[in-house]
């Protein structure tokens, strides 16, 4: 998996240069100020949970490099329809072109149809793409402490913060964790697979909640969530009510009934 990292940056660095021509950034922080559609995670979360609602962030993707392709006849669209209709919260679009098979303007066209917070997932190692991701409509971005440095993630952030965009910091040890708390307007994610083995462990969650429970702003419980047992164990363990779903949705063979069955869980 590290190799695979290394070679997402790799190409993503390339595709920067590219869009940096494409989308100067004078024009992008023009089309920021027509923009009115950003919806704040972090109240929405916490609004939430106040009325003892979970959240779900509902993953669209296509592919990834673990699962390969996901979707045959893939329809970011219909799927947040599909989503949207039951129960979603939140959605969580990559963007990611070259290894996920992702695009920007299926953040943009969902967001034309649909006033749900979004996360942008991508692979963020340039303070420019903070702007990119909020001109395409993204209420939220991802800073992933294991594929950058600190002092880049805290650019990242600090962009995200002048662009008045949410953060998600997603962790994946208890150093990251560390790290991570002192984020403070940061949601954090807990991912929680091993990117060197690819194996997933809810213990993960368990043991760096743990590390993370003086945080001010909600946590949210990543990868590994295939049952309503499974969210339950969390919620009970790890004192985390908030979950980013993917491969266990978009593999159901009824979408809408498994989304559901998460969406109704309180409290």
């Amino acid at each position: 998996m590290e190799n695979i990292l290394n070679q997402i940056i790799t190409k993503k660095k390339e595709k920067i240069i590219d869009y940096k021509k494409k989308y100067p950034m004078n024009n992008l922080l023009d089309n920021i100020k027509n923009i009115n559609t950003f919806v704040d995670f972090i109240s929405k979360i916490k609004k939430r949970s106040i009325e003892k609602k979970i959240s779900i962030i509902a993953e669209i993707k296509k592919a990834s490099p673990s699962a390969g392709l996901l979707i045959q006849n893939f329809n970011p669209l219909n799927i947040a329809k599909l989503y949207v209709d039951n129960g979603a919260s939140f959605l969580s679009v990559l963007t990611e072109e070259d290894f996920f098979l992702g695009k920007l303007d299926h953040i943009k066209n969902i967001k034309k149809n649909y006033q749900i917070p979004i996360l942008c997932k991508d692979f963020f190692i340039d303070t420019y793409q903070v702007a990119l991701a909020k001109s395409f409509g993204a209420d939220c971005i991802l800073i992933i402490l294991s594929a950058i440095d600190k002092m880049l993630a805290k650019d990242l952030y600090q962009a995200a913060n002048d662009l008045n965009i949410s953060t998600l910091v997603e962790v994946h040890s208890e150093n990251e964790a560390e790290i991570a708390l002192s984020f403070e307007n940061s949601i954090i994610g807990i991912n929680n697979r091993n990117l060197k083995t690819l194996k997933i462990s809810l213990n993960t969650s368990v043991k760096l909640s743990k590390i993370l429970n003086s945080h001010k702003n909600p946590l949210i419980c990543e990868s590994g969530i295939h049952s309503i047992k499974e969210i339950k164990f969390i919620i009970e363990n790890a004192k985390i009510h908030n979950f980013l779903i993917g491969e266990s949705l978009l593999r159901s063979k009824d979408i809408a009934s498994k989304l559901k069955e998460f969406a109704q869980i309180t409290l």
